[in-house]
């Protein structure tokens, strides 16, 4: 029996609504979270190389899937190697954001919750590809993982066409995640002050 169409449009936005509320939990939650001593800097350094991988990564997706999502089946360049790969770089850039406690536990802890939303909406979206596509998308969804990318299936386009406006907004949506930097040093500051009391130091 063929999954029901549903509307792409409504599970993003129920995504953007989960993804919000999740991260003010976790905010609430890191406010009384402190990192060990002589972990914090290496951690915060790490954690920045990987919002920065996350950028990249969504910006060089973006090229290939901008406006199209919705209208073809894409299956070249990053969305070779696995069918979310959009997915995979913004798990990449939860753990920076958490890294930028200092504390590898809490980065670990943002790239868990905000994989098992992106699990969840990517499921959602593979009932509406399946009915929209049929067969098409059952032969990419059958030698695609859905994001643990494969590096032997990759394959490209001799050519791309590339709708700068979806760019543009893939990188603005992408710096976004920097806001971790002044956001987690202004608790920092607060639970230097006394304003904040951590109550558990994590790794």
């Amino acid at each position: 029996m063929s999954p029901p169409l549903i509307d792409i449009a409504s599970v993003q936005r129920w995504r953007k609504l989960v993804i919000a509320a999740g991260l003010f939990a976790l905010l609430a939650w890191t406010a009384l979270v402190r990192a060990l001593p002589g972990l914090e800097h290496p951690v915060e350094h790490l954690g920045l190389v990987a919002i920065m991988g996350c950028v990249l990564g969504r910006a060089w997706c973006s090229l290939y899937i901008g406006g199209r999502k919705t209208q073809e089946i894409v299956a070249s360049g990053p969305y070779s190697l696995c069918r979310n790969p959009l997915y995979v770089f913004s798990v990449i850039g939860a753990f920076g954001v958490g890294a930028q406690t200092g504390s590898l536990s809490v980065g670990l802890a943002f790239a868990l919750a905000c994989w098992g939303v992106f699990l969840i909406v990517a499921k959602r979206e593979e009932s509406y590809l399946g009915t929209a596509f049929g067969e098409t998308y059952r032969t990419y969804f059958e030698r695609t993982p859905r994001f643990l990318p494969d590096p032997r299936l990759w394959r490209d386009e001799a050519e791309l066409s590339v709708r700068p406006s979806f760019f543009l907004k893939a990188v603005r949506d992408g710096l976004v995640f920097l806001l971790a930097l002044p956001v987690f040093e202004g608790l920092e500051r607060l639970q230097a002050i006394g304003w904040l009391d951590a109550v558990v130091a994590l790794p």
